[in-house]
């Protein structure tokens, strides 16, 4: 499927995700797995990705993201459990929730389907 140029972002549906992921971003590139597609949820959390990616840069959010994961890796969490504390992951889960429980009804962001 090709890369579809959305409002500051582009989407690609169907690419590569690691396994266990629904989609990764990747600078302004935000790639999703076809099934989760029409999620309102995910589009938003890595739509909050594509800013932080800007706002930390091409060293400084992988770093700080790797960085937070090895952290949490040390002091004994598991993947799941190193991964849910990272702070880039809290803030993107965070703004994603609040965006959809304050959406407009009848809105187009309110009527996307969640997964």
């Amino acid at each position: 499927m090709p890369i579809e140029r959305r409002d500051g972002y582009r989407l690609w549906v169907g690419g590569p995700v690691p396994r266990g992921a629904d989609g990764i971003t990747v600078g302004s590139l935000v790639i999703v797995r076809e099934a989760a597609r029409h999620s309102a949820y995910l589009l938003r959390h890595e739509q909050v990705h594509v800013r932080q990616w800007r706002r930390h840069g091409v060293i400084g959010f992988p770093a700080r993201y790797l960085g937070w994961y090895v952290l949490w890796r040390i002091r004994g969490k598991d993947h799941r459990g190193a991964y849910l504390r990272i702070p880039l992951e809290i803030e993107a889960d965070w703004v994603a929730r609040r965006s959809l429980a304050t959406a407009v009804e009848g809105s187009s962001s309110a009527s996307m389907t969640f997964s």
